[in-house]
């Protein structure tokens, strides 16, 4: 199984890095407290950091908001997904334990300002890819069993079977969204090189460190860009 980001997405945004995490054997059942005290912390720092501010300004969201807009995406429709978790803490200091899995990920996105995925390979089909849609591909929402049917030209997380996550950073879906039986599972962190690429790293390395001291997992970091735009998860 490889993880790739296609030539078209480099041709307009020569920047674009991910820093990636393949976790193995994850024990995400059950419930840990001090996850739930790393999450709560996170939450509090970013609280105190962005409230009262814009922030859309912010350095790390504004970088997103303009590739956003490069590709059409109303970015004020469509936030970042960081961008819509920054904002809901910004306005309330609160964040509801998903599983231990997804507050990591919560944590480390707020920590970082970054915008971080995670998708159980188990349920995924083939390859995963960044790339645009050719048009008629299938994206279940989150939440959902109806799937949406999806133009062409859209910045996409996709593998052979459907969409995982529309307009790049926006939204993920419903198909391998990460629950407490997930074993296997695929963490991609988006950045872009001289604007947030130090810290796509310290978060990749940071949260493979976490997954294997608390949750037990093996696991692999990888790193995807213009010079080496695919690489093998296993």
């Amino acid at each position: 199984m490889q993880f790739r980001v296609a030539p078209e997405i480099f041709a307009q945004f020569p920047e674009v890095c991910i820093g990636v995490v393949v976790a193995r054997e994850v024990d995400n059942r059950g419930e840990s407290a001090l996850i739930k005290e790393m999450l709560a912390a996170q939450v509090e720092a970013a609280h105190r950091e962005l409230a009262g501010g814009d922030v859309r300004q912010h350095p790390l969201i504004a970088p997103w908001r303009e590739a956003f807009r490069k590709l059409g995406y109303n970015p004020n429709r469509f936030p970042p997904s960081i961008e819509a978790l920054a904002k809901r803490v910004a306005k309330k200091p609160g964040l509801p334990s998903i599983n231990k899995v997804v507050d990591l990920v919560n944590a480390l996105s707020l920590k970082y300002m970054l915008p971080m995925g995670a998708h159980d390979l188990d349920r995924l089909q083939g390859d995963m890819q960044v790339r645009m849609t050719v048009g008629g591909e299938v994206f279940t929402p989150f939440g959902s069993e109806e799937t949406e049917v999806v133009e062409a030209g859209e910045v996409v997380y996709a593998d052979d079977l459907e969409i995982r996550t529309r307009r790049w950073v926006w939204r993920q879906g419903e198909k391998a969204k990460v629950v407490p039986e997930s074993r296997t599972i695929f963490f991609p962190i988006d950045g872009f090189r001289g604007i947030s690429d130090g810290k796509v790293l310290a978060a990749r390395d940071e949260l493979a460190d976490l997954l294997t001291r608390h949750l037990g997992a093996e696991t692999r970091c990888l790193w995807v860009d213009a010079a080496t735009p695919a690489v093998d998860l296993f």
